[in-house]
């Protein structure tokens, strides 16, 4: 994936924000800012992106956006029950009325049978709304997982950008 699109996702991000006057806040691990950066890639991106934590560590999780210490205990970081309440840490800490998380193993190491390289957890939520999660695996060295990753992040607010519209 070349950094053009992420560039043009970024920007449909954007305006479908705009249009409906929505502002975004990312909760990032694996991507590591990635999909803010990708988001302030886009002029006038201030008008629609609120803010962004990265919480790389459990401690970080636990105090920026609330994951409570049973949730990565009894699933770790790289799990849907951990990506859901950092997306709604998101939104509870934020201005934003949407949010994203994503937490994996973007590798080369670090991989455990359960959740080899290239697992990565993935919610999204809208404030008022149902919080939705996956878990994906890609293909790639590390970087190739992390720019997936945050493709996948960014079609997923889009995707549920559209369906709120329904």
């Amino acid at each position: 994936m070349a950094e053009r699109e992420l560039y043009e996702l970024a920007e449909q991000v954007g305006h479908a924000l705009k249009s409906r006057r929505l502002m975004l806040a990312t909760a990032e691990s694996c991507t590591g800012g990635w999909v803010s950066q990708a988001i302030t890639m886009v002029p006038g991106s201030s008008s629609w992106f609120e803010r962004g934590f990265v919480t790389y560590t459990y401690i970080s999780k636990r105090e920026m956006l609330g994951v409570e210490d049973a949730t990565l205990g009894a699933h770790g970081a790289v799990s849907e029950p951990t990506v859901r309440e950092m997306v709604k840490g998101a939104l509870e800490r934020s201005h934003a009325q949407v949010a994203v998380a994503v937490s994996g193993t973007a590798g080369p190491s670090g991989g455990t049978p359960e959740k080899p390289v290239g697992t990565i957890c993935f919610a999204w939520s809208l404030k008022g709304g149902a919080i939705e999660s996956e878990t994906q695996h890609f293909v790639g060295d590390r970087d190739a997982v992390r720019k997936q990753s945050v493709a996948h992040a960014l079609k997923g607010i889009l995707a549920r950008l559209q369906n709120a519209g329904k």
